[in-house]
């Protein structure tokens, strides 16, 4: 009886132990075939998601990669004729920093010269402008031109006028067009400026806005034709 017992005992442990062993390979196959999958899904969901992230992105990249895309004024269509291509154009001014923008732009020959030294070599803005965020009222040639030559000559000495007039055309932060519409904003030099009108008749103060929303690597810049005076006191 005992040595059957043990005979039986030892067929189960042996059976006990085959099925432990095959259920051990048929265990790691299947644990082989179900990470494989596993990861495989995980890999094509990271996959999926990432040109996703990418297209979802990619039309506010190209938005603001465009620099015409905000441009507003009559004579946006005249500027681009007058200055097609090069530093001064829409997209070259897009890529400097605004003095070195308008240094480049052969209609605001006189700002770069009024902001520069050019005009009062104790007035020199260019390391300012370059070095913040802005929205810069900046006057064409021919506005420079309207004023009168007996304060153009004025300035040459007095350096804090010129300071104030040239503050004056500067507002901190970019503002876009749409932001800057029906809004008082008060510039560097402590003064308000009104704007008022919208899209291409768009104003600031009494200057009539020729091409805004031109953009520089740190500014808006506005074209307007007239030269803007601070207020008295």
């Amino acid at each position: 009886m005992q040595i059957t017992k043990r005979r039986n005992l030892s067929i189960m442990g042996i059976a006990a132990v085959s099925m432990f062993g095959l259920a051990a390979c048929g265990g790691g196959s299947d644990a082989g075939s179900e990470a494989t999958p596993s990861s495989m899904a995980e890999e094509t969901s990271m996959a999926s998601e990432s040109p996703s992230m990418e297209a979802s992105m990619s039309p506010s990249a190209d938005a603001m990669m465009d620099p015409a895309a905000n441009l507003v004024g009559p004579g946006c269509e005249g500027y681009a004729e007058q200055v097609p291509e090069g530093d001064g154009s829409v997209e070259g001014m897009s890529l400097l920093p605004v003095a070195d923008a308008a240094a480049a732009n052969p209609i605001l020959k006189q700002l770069t010269a009024a902001v520069s030294g050019g005009i009062n070599p104790d007035v020199d803005l260019v390391d300012t402008l370059n070095g913040g965020e802005f929205t810069v009222f900046a006057p064409v040639d021919d506005a420079f031109a309207a004023l009168p030559a007996e304060t153009v000559e004025g300035l040459k000495t007095d350096t804090e006028g010129l300071n104030s007039i040239l503050t004056y055309h500067v507002v901190p932060g970019k503002i876009q067009p749409s932001e800057l519409e029906g809004t008082t904003q008060t510039t560097v030099q402590t003064a308000d400026l009104e704007v008022t009108g919208s899209g291409d008749d768009l104003m600031v103060n009494d200057a009539k806005v020729i091409c805004g929303g031109v953009q520089t690597a740190n500014a808006v810049v506005y074209l307007v034709d007239t030269v803007l005076t601070p207020p008295a006191g």
